[in-house]
């Protein structure tokens, strides 16, 4: 079950905790650093690099299925372009690529990876 904790309680913790506020300040330093990582991806990379990151991150945050290369999690292809920065119907050609590649195999919304390793390439140097 979900909570809230009052502001003045967590702002009471801090102000009394060193260590506490240590741990908040590097958490949001992480995410904070994560997310300019990201958003700099996004707007600099070219449609290659963006995808095989999204789904990249889509594998870390989710993992396979039973059959080791399947992703959890299905995603439409608007939702795939979406977390690519780029329109549905450049996200659908490039995975079609990715396909004649032999990187992925899809069925549907499922998606089975096939060649992590290049796929990682594509998505750093991409």
């Amino acid at each position: 079950m979900l909570g809230a904790v009052p502001l003045t309680l967590v702002r009471d913790l801090i102000s009394n905790n060193n260590s506490l506020a240590w741990f908040f300040i590097q958490e949001l330093s992480k995410n904070l650093g994560g997310s300019d990582t990201r958003i700099v991806n996004l707007t600099q990379k070219h449609i290659r690099g963006r995808l095989a990151e999204a789904l990249i991150v889509l594998l870390d945050n989710y993992g396979y299925e039973e059959d080791g290369a399947t992703l959890k999690i299905y995603m439409a292809r608007e939702d795939l372009a979406n977390l690519s920065n780029m329109t549905t119907s450049n996200a659908i050609r490039t995975l079609s690529t990715f396909v004649t590649e032999r990187l992925v195999v899809v069925d549907g919304r499922r998606i089975k990876i096939i060649n992590e390793p290049m796929l990682r390439k594509i998505s750093k140097y991409g």
